[in-house]
């Protein structure tokens, strides 16, 4: 491993073995990055359907998307200045993996979905903090200036899980203990497919 990890919310740091395979395979980075930008603005105009009677959450995400869509515009451009072609990539397990630890039912399920986004983005902010200094360049800039909008992106969602749980009577740090874990898990453990966010290389 690399280290203790550069995140408050996060048990471990990313795997040394993944930040050489990500040196070595930016092609492969930078367009599953394009797409986990695409996925993060639809993930916040999802939340604002779902929670639309809760205003200040909307705007949240209304902001969010917008933020989240002139990232993805950076990355395209990015993509072009250095030639990447782009192409379909298949998802990786580990938002999937996560999302089957959010409840089913309300009201549990409004803060596991807001800790769970709070999860991403905290990893998304370490990988961009451990990246930008060891891939330089045009990529290592563009990832160095993304640093700050992912931690207050993570910031924003776990203020999010702790409003409504303060609502719910829902303890907030067990529900937060038990995402800690598996993401650590999915992060540590061996993974055949190379992604943005995925763990230990198989």
């Amino acid at each position: 491993m690399s280290g203790s990890p550069a995140h408050p919310l996060l048990l471990i740091a990313t795997p040394d073995g993944w930040l050489d395979l990500a040196r070595r395979s930016t092609g492969t980075l930078v367009i599953d990055h394009a797409n986990c930008e695409k996925k993060a603005a639809s993930t916040a105009l999802a939340l604002m359907f779902a929670y639309a009677e809760d205003l200040e959450l909307t705007a949240r995400m209304s902001r969010l998307a917008r933020e989240e869509l002139r990232h993805y515009e950076q990355v395209i451009k990015l993509m072009r200045r250095l030639r990447i072609e782009p192409q379909r990539l298949a998802p990786g397990r580990y938002a999937e993996r996560l999302r089957r630890l959010v409840a089913k039912s309300e009201p549990a399920r409004e803060v596991d979905l807001m800790v769970c986004g709070a999860f991403i983005e905290a990893r998304s902010c370490e990988r961009f903090a451990a990246l930008a200094p060891l891939i330089g360049g045009a990529l290592g800039e563009l990832f160095a200036g993304l640093h700050a909008a992912e931690a207050r992106h993570f910031a924003m969602y776990l203020e999010l899980a702790q409003r409504a749980a303060r609502r719910a009577g829902i303890d907030v740090d067990a529900r937060v203990a038990e995402f800690a874990q598996l993401e650590a898990e999915l992060i540590s453990s061996p993974d055949d497919t190379f992604r943005f966010h995925s763990g230990a290389p198989g």
